[in-house]
């Protein structure tokens, strides 16, 4: 049961990341450690290596249907090496239930932005309809 659950995770990981363009960490972390019983900080590190693959893929499909501008994603890969080691620096240095409070704070607040931003709009359109 096992393999086959961490292959369903990564199958929904894998297309809410190529479909949504989110990571695939908001589904893998959160998996790991509360179907797996992973540790915070391997959770982490296996998200992030699990990844690669499944970046790599779907932006050479997204590029082939001229749909990345690599210009500033050359850019924002630059500055997201920097925050890569610092990132990961900081996540190291702190004590696994802090780490996942923040985590968990974190999806959140992006969750509340993103739902705000979706009201608004869907309220604009609204307006503009009637």
């Amino acid at each position: 049961m096992t393999v086959i659950g961490l292959i369903l995770i990564g199958l929904v990981a894998g297309a809410l990341a190529a479909s949504l363009g989110v990571g695939g960490g908001i589904v893998y972390v959160p998996a790991l450690v509360t179907l797996f019983a992973f540790a915070q900080h391997e959770a982490q590190g296996t998200s992030l290596a699990v990844i690669i693959p499944t970046v790599l893929l779907a932006a050479t499909i997204h590029g082939r249907a001229g749909r990345v501008d690599w210009r500033i994603a050359l850019l924002l890969g630059s500055g997201g090496i920097i925050g890569g080691l610092l990132g990961a620096g900081t996540a190291l240095s702190l004590e696994a239930p802090v780490l996942r409070r923040m985590f968990a704070v974190f999806l959140i607040l992006m969750a509340i932005r993103m739902l705000r931003r979706t009201t608004r709009v869907a309220h604009h359109t609204d307006e503009e309809g009637a």
